[in-house]
């Protein structure tokens, strides 16, 4: 006891975490300028297909072997299902058939002799590994009811049926072009209508490119437009082929779609982002960023120690720099992108 009473206790200050981080920003003024109109926009296929079966079973490699980014040609199988239980059930229901038109061959024989040839024919072609042959030419009404009511048809044509859903157990490529993603691989159970692999047609794209609705109309009136990769060199050409009637309502912009064609010696890809230029100028107020600021049509706002995103519209740009609207004087603008935006950090502006 009068140790435990002589006990100095040690109390250690634990130092506050810094969390403050400090980032560059540059205070938004706008400014009148003469600018020539530029947007951006990211290269889309016109044709984007979700590959899936109508039916259901295991899931079996094709010609080639399906990745990401692997190309293939119009017409070449993709992917099958099994289809060997199918193929079973579809003989048997084809000798089935072949009963039918043996039994019914000696009622033929006595009461339409003239015919009988010609369903000995079709019941020689009848074999269960085989596509169905063609129905015999039913030429009176009598012959008619006679092959109707001995069931013959309703077999045929439910064999048909079963045909024709055979051809389900085969995906073949409906384009040329390239696989985007792949959800399942061969092996695995494909369930009708579930999502196997996307699929993109290729050497057919277009440009999706957000238009500020005061533009709109100087861009309707020059329907051409040129594209320029990030290093601002020109690489394709296009034109308009239709405008969204969907207006995006915190940027007051409309997406008008361009088809592009990638100039000589150039090469353009699927989700590719390029500057479009017309040859149009306008007299907008505009804030000048580093290219590096905007991301996606977006731009970094410190307010209060936090970041929040803003929409904002590029109209113009050259190298370096972009000229944007939506912003407001005053607006501390991030200058780099910051990947994370964590609640418990405190975000400080270094002006420049």
């Amino acid at each position: 006891m009068v140790l435990s009473n002589n006990k100095k206790e040690d109390s250690k200050e634990l130092k506050a975490e810094n969390n403050t981080v400090y980032v560059p920003i540059l205070n938004a003024k706008n400014e009148m300028r003469t600018l020539k109109l530029t947007s951006y926009g990211q290269i889309l296929p016109n044709s984007e297909v979700i590959v899936s079966f109508e039916v259901q079973g295991k899931l079996i490699k094709g010609g080639i072997s399906m990745k990401p980014g692997t190309n293939f040609k119009e017409g070449q199988i993709l992917y099958k299902i099994d289809n060997q239980e199918a193929v079973y059930a579809l003989s048997a229901r084809k000798t089935a058939l072949s009963n039918l038109v043996i039994n019914a061959l000696p009622d033929i024989e006595l009461d339409f002799p003239s015919e009988r040839q010609k369903w000995l024919r079709f019941l020689e072609n009848l074999e269960p590994f085989r596509m169905l042959p063609e129905l015999p030419a039913i030429r009176s009404e009598k012959e008619r009811m006679f092959i109707t009511s001995r069931t013959i048809l309703t077999e045929y044509y439910n064999l048909k049926s079963q045909e024709e859903r055979m051809l389900k157990y085969f995906y073949a490529a409906p384009f040329s072009g390239t696989v985007v993603a792949i959800y399942a691989e061969p092996g695995a159970i494909a369930n009708p209508g579930g999502q196997i692999a996307k699929i993109a047609k290729s050497g057919d794209y277009e440009v999706k490119v957000p238009i500020s609705m005061t533009d709109l109309k100087l861009y309707k009136e020059n329907s051409t437009a040129e594209f320029y990769n990030s290093k601002n060199v020109k690489i394709a050409t296009g034109k308009i082929i239709r405008i969204s009637d969907v207006i995006n309502q915190q940027t007051q912009s409309a997406d008008v779609y361009y088809s592009v064609k990638a100039l000589p010696e150039q090469q353009i890809y699927h989700g590719m982002y390029l500057n479009v230029s017309i040859n149009k100028e306008s007299n907008k107020e505009t804030v000048t960023l580093p290219r590096v600021a905007v991301k996606d049509g977006k731009v970094k706002v410190l307010n209060n120690s936090k970041l929040s995103a803003v929409d904002v519209m590029i109209v113009s740009s050259k190298p370096d720099s972009v000229y944007v609207t939506g912003l407001t004087n005053g607006q501390a603008v991030v200058l780099e992108q910051i990947e994370t935006n964590d609640s418990k950090v405190k975000y400080k502006g270094i002006a420049r």
